[in-house]
């Protein structure tokens, strides 16, 4: 069975960083596009970025473009989430997903249409 388990969230203040983590078991995502979406308190779920299987295609949403970096390690089956310059409206639960797709149907996919999610994972940005 599939998992994706996030870890590193937490509270930060604005300005702060944090670097979030999501570890794969239960087999090897090979080819599989990963990635990140955030999730606010009244508000849809939102993609934040996208990294394909070797990493050499990485995208992201406007909003966090030149603050947050992905990048992966697929020898130990791992994602990861670089947020700097972190703001109090990005609060929220990040979620790490896995996916068949491209990259493009990845970032635009909704909830259902991804075929792993993590359990997510806490940011909590004070001002």
């Amino acid at each position: 069975q599939v998992q994706l388990v996030e870890s590193g969230g937490g509270l930060v203040q604005a300005g702060g960083s944090l670097r979030l983590s999501c570890r794969v078991s239960g087999r090897t995502l090979s080819r599989y596009v990963m990635g990140w979406f955030r999730q606010a308190p009244g508000q849809e779920r939102e993609f934040v970025s996208a990294i394909s299987w070797i990493g050499s295609n990485v995208y992201y949403a406007d909003s966090v473009k030149g603050r947050f970096t992905t990048s992966r390690d697929n020898a130990k089956n791992t994602v990861y989430l670089q947020m700097n310059s972190l703001k109090p409206e990005e609060t929220a639960v990040y979620y790490c997903a896995a996916d068949t797709s491209t990259i493009s149907n990845f970032r635009s996919a909704k909830e259902y249409e991804i075929d792993y999610w993590g359990q997510g994972t806490q940011v909590t940005v004070s001002s």
